[in-house]
């Protein structure tokens, strides 16, 4: 099979052919249709996120924003079947430990890993899904293979912290700081659930992009004072703030922006210069009863009402798609992140 494979850090993926994977008795192999390049990608081809355990050794292949058609199933699968259209969620999980029997697959540790980073992903023809059975998601077909990357792990991750963890509801204020892929999903949630949307980012462009997803408010970040405007346009601050990038340049005014008694989301994770640690004003959110709320993909029990308001129109990820390209072009989306010159999801679907 064709695959853009990792074979140096930071170097560009090299075009090669890898040997078609093979399912085990609980596993199944789609071809990938779509395949979304994800900020996470970029961290493991920038070999981040070591100081928390992810060792990827070369050559591998990333990517995990997935949709495809089951080619081959293991003997013991039993839900799916060559020909389905199907996703999948970048965590894998077992089906039958605590996390996973109580609706939380997204926190399982006895799962295979992420797609991509703990095994071999989808900058490929062809990638073998584990305990298929538990880890597949069938595809409406209301939603099409687009829409199914687009939902990747960007989108799902900004549905299960907007929705699920941080509980938006409609009339609160919410403010978004960072409109790489993640933010602007949060943001189109947000809305949808009838929130009131301050969109946060240095880039003129992507904040252009926020006011067509519907935020009611937009500021550019470069003077550092955001956190102040969104108090005095509040008065007071926001319900809900959500930092989508995972730096303290965001993180830090995003915590800044809340209301007393207000909720911070933090769905962005850090990379070298932060090693997975950001000073907090913790006596400040001691003070203001602030709560500090962590999200992490989507639990796959989430992932029927998320596809039936795809499937209905009120949430449309694929809009956020803006480079659409071949898999030969990946290290160019992968350098272009490097500058967070990306705009929207860049996804794969030529191979």
């Amino acid at each position: 099979m064709k695959a853009a494979v990792l074979t140096q850090f930071r170097q560009p993926l090299e075009m090669l052919t890898m040997p078609d994977p093979k399912p085990g008795p609980d596993d199944a192999v789609l071809e990938v249709v779509c395949c979304g390049i994800c900020r996470s990608d970029w961290h493991a081809w920038q070999e981040d996120w070591t100081w928390f355990g992810m060792k990827i050794k070369p050559p591998h292949i990333l990517g995990h924003e997935i949709s495809g058609r089951v080619i081959e199933v293991g003997k013991n699968v039993r839900s799916y079947k060559v020909g389905d259209r199907v996703t999948a969620a970048f965590h894998t999980a077992c089906g039958h430990c605590f996390a996973c029997s109580t609706g939380h697959s997204n926190q399982c540790t006895s799962g295979s890993g992420s797609i991509g980073f703990s095994f071999q992903g989808g900058f490929a023809q062809y990638v073998s899904i584990p305990q298929a059975d538990v880890n597949l998601v069938r595809l409406p077909d209301a939603v099409d293979d687009m829409s199914a990357a687009a939902l990747g792990c960007r989108f799902m991750t900004a549905y299960h912290g907007v929705i699920e963890r941080a509980a938006v509801q409609a009339g609160e204020w919410v403010a978004v700081f960072g409109l790489g892929g993640v933010g602007l999903s949060a943001l189109q949630i947000a809305v949808a659930a009838g929130a009131q949307v301050i969109a946060v980012d240095i880039s003129d462009d992507k904040l252009q992009a926020a006011q067509v997803e519907g935020a009611a408010v937009t500021i550019n970040g470069k003077s550092g004072a955001a956190h102040k405007e969104i108090k005095a346009l509040t008065k007071g601050g926001v319900n809900v703030s959500v930092d989508a990038l995972g730096i303290a340049e965001t993180a830090l005014p995003a915590i800044g922006s809340l209301r007393r008694g207000g909720r911070h989301l933090q769905i962005g994770m850090t990379s070298q210069k932060e090693q997975g640690k950001i000073a907090l004003p913790v006596d400040s959110m001691v003070q203001q009863e602030l709560s500090f709320i962590g999200t992490y993909g989507c639990p796959v029990t989430s992932y029927p009402r998320l596809l039936s308001l795809v499937a209905s129109g009120k949430l449309n990820p694929k809009r956020l798609v803006k480079d659409i390209v071949s898999l030969d072009q990946t290290s160019d989306v992968l350098t272009a992140m490097t500058n967070y010159s990306t705009m929207g999801l860049s996804v794969i679907n030529r191979w």
